[in-house]
């Protein structure tokens, strides 16, 4: 078993309840990691043998341009996405956090994190 992580991801994005940011957008930050049995390719160095990188990226990227109200309706979207798409995937976690949420405050970010498992 391996994990594979890609962290950091950033995106401007329209996620949210209030008009403003569903207008102007925000920016997100997306860490998603993967456990998947990566023993044939460890052996093989065949990029077909193991999770694509890039496709788990372009799996992100697809659904954080697609406006929620909610973080955690676009969380689940995004796993939802990656079990049905990558069988070799067991267990997921992503971690989506809005950078200076507008919560009347001095705030770094407000996150979600939610993980599923086959």
């Amino acid at each position: 078993m391996a994990l594979i992580c890609l962290e950091g991801m950033r995106f401007h994005a329209f996620h949210g309840c209030f008009d403003e940011e569903q207008v102007v957008g925000t920016d997100f930050i997306v860490n998603l990691c993967v456990d998947a049995d990566t023993s044939h390719a460890q052996v093989c160095d065949d990029i077909n043998t193991t999770v694509n990188y890039q496709l788990l990226y372009d799996c992100v990227s697809d659904e954080m341009h697609n406006p929620s109200h909610l973080l955690e309706h676009v969380a689940q979207r995004i796993l939802e996405r990656v079990m049905r798409e990558f069988v070799a995937v067991r267990w997921a976690s992503v971690k989506i956090s809005k950078l200076n949420p507008p919560l009347g405050g001095q705030l770094d970010s407000a996150s979600v994190q939610i993980e599923v498992s086959r």
